[in-house]
């Protein structure tokens, strides 16, 4: 089986064939709601990680790896609960959905006709309007069926597609309190959901840290040689790393401004990335800052999502070079 090296400059739109009839289908530039998606397939059989945010993306993604290879799909693994992963679900016919147990119950609640209505009002919501209308202006949650998993897991499990087997790992809560990943032995190949954001910021809704950390370290001790993140290119251990050290630096940065009595928001605006200056959506912080400060012992820090995208927004527009 041949193997393909995927440095940036190969970071392209839809279909990366990485061999052993298996695929990634990517969507650069991995920022919000840009997500991948993968296909296992093996005689005749084929397993989905992840759908798309809407119903055009979704088909999009459906029908580039039906060009690739037809094997009907059985069964589809979603990630998480992040509606990039899964709002596409119901284009599937026939396919056994299956998630952790956390993914399912947070599906139940982040709504696309919630996001539907969000983007109605957006124009009237000021500079946090602005934003949410730069993140997802391309999306279109209108009619979108959300269709749960049918099966639920907790810890491992495992699919056959096939003569593979796939491994389904829960390693949350990290990302958002229902994370796992697909582990394919005999593709030497991961598929991590937003345990990996390669080249952009991820953003740490839930945490522990040291349990997002903690994933990064047993992606790194698995045999694999092709890694597909949730946003971002095909990546290797060298990328996990990288992504480790991000994780494991922003706790320290936000840690010691936090003992300093720092505010949260202030500490997000205060920590620099000059060595991870190529990254996107540095906003992320905000977030990211919120959920640490918030491990550390904060009690007076916000956790819901309309507060912490105001924060993101003023950080985006700092960094536009405009006064809020």
């Amino acid at each position: 089986m041949s193997r393909l090296s995927f440095p940036k400059a190969r970071y392209e739109p839809g279909i990366a064939d990485f061999g052993n009839d298996s695929y990634a289908y990517l969507q650069p530039d991995g920022g919000w709601g840009l997500s991948n998606s993968g296909l296992v397939t093996s005689d005749g059989e084929a397993l989905l990680i992840d759908t798309m945010f809407d119903y055009a993306h979704t088909r999009a993604m459906l029908d580039s790896f039906k060009r690739a290879n037809d094997a009907k799909i059985h069964t589809l693994f979603n990630t998480h609960h992040n509606g990039d992963h899964c709002y596409g679900n119901a284009l599937v016919d026939g396919a056994e959905i299956i998630a952790t147990e956390g993914a399912k119950t947070a599906m139940a609640h982040e709504t696309p006709d919630g996001l539907a209505k969000l983007m109605k009002v957006a124009g009237n919501m000021g500079l946090t309007g602005e934003y949410f209308l730069h993140c997802f202006s391309r999306f279109q949650f209108d009619g979108i069926d959300a269709k749960l998993p049918d099966t639920t897991f907790h810890g491992r499990t495992t699919r056959r597609v096939g003569a593979k087997t796939v491994e389904l790992i829960e390693v949350g809560p990290a990302h958002t309190g229902g994370d796992a990943i697909a582990y394919v032995p005999a593709d030497k190949a991961v598929f991590t959901g937003d345990i990996l954001f390669i080249e952009g910021h991820p953003i740490i809704w839930v945490g522990p840290v040291g349990n997002w950390i903690a994933a990064c370290e047993q992606i790194e001790a698995m045999d694999v040689e092709t890694i597909v993140p949730g946003h971002g290119p095909i990546t290797d251990k060298k990328g996990v790393g990288r992504l480790r050290e991000y994780l494991t630096y922003i706790r320290d940065e936000a840690k010691k401004r936090y003992d300093a009595g720092m505010g949260a928001l202030e500490a997000a605006r205060d920590i620099s990335f000059a060595d991870f200056s190529n990254w996107g959506d540095s906003e992320r912080i905000a977030v990211n800052t919120a959920a640490l400060y918030r491990e550390f012992g904060a009690k007076d820090v916000p956790s819901d999502a309309a507060t912490l995208f105001g924060w993101m927004a003023q950080i985006w527009n700092d960094r536009k070079g405009k006064s809020p």
